[in-house]
């Protein structure tokens, strides 16, 4: 057995089952090993689609992917996904081969890569320790949840691994939960006790199993109201005290009662300018209290009164042996009753501005809310569109949202949405997408219809670079490099095999109901022509951030 096959077999028994890519030469021997040890493969149609493929896959399912890729231009073609999944620390595998000559065609220094976006690298050396540095790849990934670059050099691949080196392939031990220390417990604990209005915010480090249920109970005993990142998105769903995204998201209600907490504590959540509206979610008297797994983490984006290093589901469930009794805090049945009203951004009136030729973005974003099934898996692609699909769609639970932003790079929607799909087979997945991005990632459109999987498509057709024209035409400076003639999208989507309609009312979006009560035999896309005219709510302060 060569070193190319004994890769690609160890890092199947390391655990990696889903494997993302496109196939050439230098790639082409490891990614058949991985499938000939069981390892499902989906060909996407550029390296950079396939990479975000598996770090949607990996948040969405919680185990460790994989993304194969060629030599040189392979990677380089990944490097936007990949840098998407080095932020947001997912543990993804991508796995390269690496051409060592400098005078190669295909020659770049990858280890130089990867550190440049934050990625670890491991270098297969040699046929003697081929299957321990896959292993050891693996394990980087799981135990410190990074993304790993793990460089397969061709002068080895063809060389020949010793006999019986795969026995000591095996799954890495899971990552062990830091316990929080016990004076730091206790300090929070009397924090809870003094508050009168406190408040959680929830964000990536509060999606571990049992984490939910701690944080509810916790809050139920201190009266506290729930909020989330964007990333945790749906993780309260259905909870009478939950305030939905905590951030340029947030409703009206939503604001004020963050504003107003005395006490705001962050459970694995950044608490970064995006969460907390640049400091403005957070009261001038207001005590923060950070809890996350790693002490690095406490008070990266600003200052903290106290920082908790623990596991969030361990913490919480610390407090609550902690303490007893319980205490009203936020829950009056005035706020509950607000709540039920309009923390939601879909029950806030608004002056409807479509017009026959163009549909308001809140019209559709609430028409289609109603009209998909509930039990859905929902990617966002970025661009002044987003906010509309994040905060007027409902999503079952924090599995049923992935929000691909680390980066901010436009064209990963449609990607996100297939790796979420996969790990989620039983929702019905919904890409949202900007015209931008869907023309900028319509190649994959082919890698739906291939996988047969039931995906709506909604594209946000403003015929521009939206978040460009809002934020530079009040200031008088030409758009015309961020404005575009119009395009058929639903014409291109046909042309891959997908059913498609145009929207401009919501009358037209009966095509989408039929489509729903349909076989769904194939994947529909919504080539919605918005209003353009002005910017979404939110997009002002996302740029106060530039």
């Amino acid at each position: 057995m060569n070193v190319a096959e004994a890769v690609g077999r160890a890092l199947c028994a390391a655990g990696v089952g889903q494997v993302f890519g496109v196939v050439g030469s230098g790639n082409f021997h490891v990614t058949n090993a991985m499938v000939a040890a069981g390892a499902r493969f989906v060909a996407a149609r550029h390296e950079g689609g396939a990479a975000t493929m598996a770090d949607a896959y990996a948040r969405t399912s919680g185990t460790v992917a994989a993304v194969s890729v060629h030599q040189g231009p392979g990677l380089t073609n990944a490097m936007t996904g990949i840098t998407e999944a080095a932020k947001s620390r997912t543990p993804l595998v991508v796995l390269a081969a690496e051409v060592t000559e400098p005078r190669s065609n295909f020659y770049v220094d990858q280890e130089a890569l990867a550190r440049a976006v934050g990625a670890v690298m491991v270098r297969v050396t040699s046929a003697e320790e081929a299957v321990e540095q896959a292993c050891a790849a693996v394990r980087l990934a799981v135990g410190e949840r990074r993304t790993v670059l793990l460089n397969l050099p061709l002068t080895v691949q063809a060389l020949d691994v010793p006999d019986g080196a795969l026995a000591q392939a095996a799954p890495p031990p899971q990552r062990v939960a830091v316990e929080p220390d016990a004076d730091q417990v206790a300090a929070l604990s009397r924090l809870l006790g003094q508050a009168r209005r406190p408040v959680f915010v929830a964000g990536r480090g509060a999606r571990g199993p049992g984490c939910r249920e701690a944080l509810e109970s916790l809050a139920e005993r201190h009266g506290a109201l729930l909020a989330t990142s964007a990333v945790t998105h749906g993780l309260f769903n259905g909870n009478p005290w939950a305030l939905g995204i905590s951030g340029g998201f947030a409703s009206p209600l939503a604001a004020e009662l963050l504003q107003g907490a005395d006490l705001i504590v962050g459970w694995g959540c950044a608490l970064n300018m995006w969460t907390t509206r640049h400091g403005n979610l957070i009261g001038a008297d207001a005590t923060v209290v950070q809890v996350d797994d790693e002490a690095s983490a406490l008070g990266a984006h600003r200052p903290v009164h106290l920082g908790v290093t623990g596991d969030v589901g361990h913490t919480a469930r610390r407090l609550l042996a902690a303490g007893d009794g319980q205490r009203q805090g936020c829950r009056t049945a005035e706020v509950r009753a607000a709540i039920a009203a309009r923390v939601r951004l879909r029950d806030v009136p608004f002056e409807d501005l479509g017009t026959r030729e163009r549909i308001d973005p809140r019209t559709l974003s609430i028409a289609l809310d109603d009209i998909l099934p509930a039990e859905r898996v929902v990617g966002v692609d970025s661009g002044n569109f987003m906010g509309y699909p994040s905060a007027y769609w409902s999503v079952p639970d924090e599995k049923g949202f992935c929000f691909t932003q680390a980066f901010q790079s436009i064209g990963l929607g449609l990607a996100t949405a297939i790796g979420a799909a996969l790990a989620q087979p039983d929702r019905l997945p919904v890409a949202a997408l900007g015209d931008g991005g869907a023309l900028m990632s319509a190649v994959d459109l082919d890698t739906v219809r291939r996988l047969g999987l039931p995906m709506v498509v909604v594209v946000y057709d403003d015929e521009a670079y939206g978040a460009e024209v809002h934020h530079f035409g009040p200031h008088g400076h030409p758009l015309d490099t961020v404005r575009f003639p119009p395009t058929d999208i639903a014409a291109v989507a046909r042309g891959y095999g997908f059913e498609a309609v145009t929207v401009r009312t919501r009358a037209d979006l009966k095509a989408v109901v039929d489509w729903v009560a349909g076989p769904r035999t194939a994947p529909l896309l919504v080539d919605a022509k918005v209003v353009a005219d002005r910017g979404s709510w939110w997009l002002e302060e996302a740029f106060r951030g530039h």
